[in-house]
């Protein structure tokens, strides 16, 4: 728009006709005031249940909040047309509507809340209590302050969150799944099959001669829309992380070797030992000990004398730092492999050491580890360099210029697609390479157009992307000429999976007819396979999804047949057992699945009250207004 702007405004003309509607702007301004602009529709209601009226700087404010806990849940901030894309805009009206339905509900009731009960509950709250396990007031108000509320707004609503359960509580006490429904509800997910079965392949279907032109071309014309060429998008975009920055980040050798220095330990791997240590209540046990050790005794040996297991004396191959006693740690680590040390006096007592194994540290040297520090080294500059970059791509980006254009003034490399589908496929068929991970750049650019400014879209914790649609090349059909491989090699498909299905038919209908399956897979060259255990919610390597329901659409002992997961497979099956567990509602799973029906079922009632309240107390709802905050209004 603000490129518009610049070029409509480049000419005598076009300055004339910018002083004429800015002249008529201003005089709006000056009859109507400035407020409306933002406002739009003023102080009128937005909504009205009841005698509750829900202003529109309320559900502004309201929507405002929600969707930024929502960003907050994803990550990063939803653009407008994606909220409404997802009916995030709609379900969070429908909330507040709900909301002040059931707040009108306890007016009219004459419910209440004790402020003293208010306070209980907000001191509860484990989200407010310090590490000492107590109300923690510097929290409590670090964490609504975070969340957009006052103090006030926050008790306000707390009172009124209370009232609703209290009206939703009463609405749906003594709900209760019925046995009758449990039992339904056990069978169709416990309920296990076993099946015989034979897979049809692409060799049973028998040989396809060639397609003649007609057929190809019969083909084609009856699935055009499968060989059409999709929509592409010229796109350009720049990409600012410290990774990107890192790529042209130049650092010195004494800059790294500096760093190498300051980080010498860390890059160091130290030496570890496998240690072995029993602790002894004397000095003299411990010595006694040890000159049984020296006279043919094994460590292990002394260890069961005193009834220690392995997992008691074994410390297991450590560092040196990580030996909590300072003399155990000398002593150990001045063992050679398999001695045992003389008696330590050490924290937890006396103890004896021994050494089994070593692996010896190592210290890499600068040249080995250059490459890797300098990239380190550049993308921590990379980080402290972002920000000063992201604030002049935008101050570029607001002067009108293009992300290419600012790319360049700034000293950024753009990329430019010169075409992507919307699975981010080039026109060869090949996935576009170039597309940046972690942001959704393809759907964004789809969801644009030639000329339009977007906004920038965050990448991770410290990265930006910007980018322009720079052509459109519409959706066509293709000539049969364009895609004749692909459509033979789809006809050919469809002859296989035909010639398939009509085999499987033939065979179900034998097996309904008293036919045996290993007869009829020994006719085939086939071999009979068993699968068992088969759950409705299951698949299983063997058997795909489709062969699963089909399983479950017969009775036991009945053939039944699906495709597989190809054209080129058909399955063909006889169930062979049925098992139905017993109902336990005892066992956890039962316990949960009692728990997750008694949720839907209080929700729904919640809900048929809510709706049957709206209806009786009076619901209107402005609608213009709903769209001019939701961004509606702008489509």
């Amino acid at each position: 728009m603000l490129r518009g702007i610049r070029n409509a405004s480049s000419n005598w003309l076009g300055k004339t006709l910018m002083t004429i509607v800015m002249g008529l702007l201003i005089v709006a301004f000056g009859i109507w005031g400035i407020a409306d602009i933002f406002q739009g529709f003023g102080q009128s209601a937005l909504a009205t249940v009841g005698n509750t009226e829900i202003s529109t700087e309320q559900f502004r404010q309201i929507y405002t909040d929600r969707l930024q806990q929502i960003g907050r849940q994803f990550g990063r901030t939803l653009p407008p047309d994606q909220v409404r894309a997802l009916g995030i805009d709609r379900q969070i009206l429908q909330q507040v509507i709900a909301e002040a339905a059931l707040d009108e509900d306890a007016r009219r009731k004459g419910l209440e809340v004790s402020d003293k009960e208010i306070s209980r509950q907000i001191m509860s709250d484990p989200n407010f209590k310090g590490a000492n396990g107590a109300f923690d007031p510097a929290r409590f108000a670090g964490l609504i302050r975070q969340l957009g509320y006052t103090e006030q707004r926050y008790v306000t609503e707390q009172r009124n969150l209370a009232l609703r359960r209290q009206i939703v509580g009463t609405v749906t006490a003594g709900v209760e799944p019925s046995t009758k429904l449990l039992e339904a509800l056990n069978r169709f997910q416990n309920e296990q099959r076993t099946i015989d079965y034979v897979k049809l392949g692409a060799a049973q279907a028998g040989s396809i001669d060639p397609p003649t032109e007609a057929q190809l071309s019969g083909y084609f014309d009856a699935h055009k829309v499968q060989f059409r060429a999709p929509e592409y998008r010229k796109i350009a975009f720049v990409v600012l992380t410290p990774e990107e920055v890192a790529k042209w980040t130049t650092v010195s050798d004494d800059d790294a070797k500096k760093v190498y220095e300051q980080r010498k330990d860390k890059l160091s791997t130290p030496e570890r030992r496998k240690i072995w240590q029993i602790i002894f209540p004397s000095v003299a046990d411990a010595q006694a000990a040890r000159e049984k050790i020296a006279s043919g005794a094994s460590f292990d040996d002394i260890a069961k004398e005193r009834n220690l297991a392995t997992s008691d004396i074994d410390l297991g191959t450590i560092s040196r730092p990580e030996i909590v006693d300072p003399a155990v740690a000398e002593a150990a680590f001045s063992l050679k492999t398999d001695d045992v040390s003389q008696p330590i006096q050490g924290k937890f007592g006396v103890a004896l050491v021994k050494v089994s194994k070593i692996e010896p540290g190592n210290q890499p040297t600068y040249d080995s580890v250059a490459t890797k520090l300098k990239h380190d080294i550049a993308v921590d500059r990379g980080r402290a360099e972002v920000n000063n970059l992201h604030n002049k791509m935008e101050d570029e980006r607001g002067g009108g210029a293009s992300v290419v254009e600012a790319a360049k003034k700034v000293g950024l490399s753009a990329v430019t697609i010169e075409a992507t589908d919307r699975s981010g496929r080039a026109p060869d068929g090949k996935p576009v390479t170039e597309i940046p991970q972690g942001v959704d750049l393809i759907a964004q650019a789809f969801a644009s157009d030639v000329g339009v400014d977007n906004d920038t879209l965050q990448l991770g914790n410290n990265g930006f992307v910007w980018f322009d649609v720079l052509g459109v090349t519409p959706s066509r059909d293709r000539t049969l000429a364009e895609v004749k491989d692909k459509v033979e090699a789809g006809w050919r498909k469809d002859q296989i999976s035909g010639r398939l299905m009509t085999k499987a038919t033939d065979i179900v209908r034998n097996l309904e007819q008293g036919g045996k399956i290993a007869e009829e897979a020994s006719s085939l060259g086939l071999k009979v396979e068993s699968a068992s255990a088969i759950k409705r919610d299951a698949t299983t390597g063997e058997l795909p999804a489709a062969v699963v329901a089909a399983v479950f659409r017969v009775v036991k002992g009945a053939a039944g047949q699906a495709p597989g997961a190809d054209n080129d497979e058909w399955f063909v099956f006889r169930v062979t057992d049925v098992k139905v567990p017993p109902l336990d509602l005892a066992s956890d799973e039962m316990k949960k699945l009692r728990e997750g029906i008694q949720r839907s079922l209080s929700d729904e009632y919640a809900g048929q009250y809510i709706v049957q309240l709206e209806s009786k107390i009076g619901t209107t709802i402005n609608q213009a207004a709903v769209a001019q905050i939701t961004g509606a209004s702008n489509n």
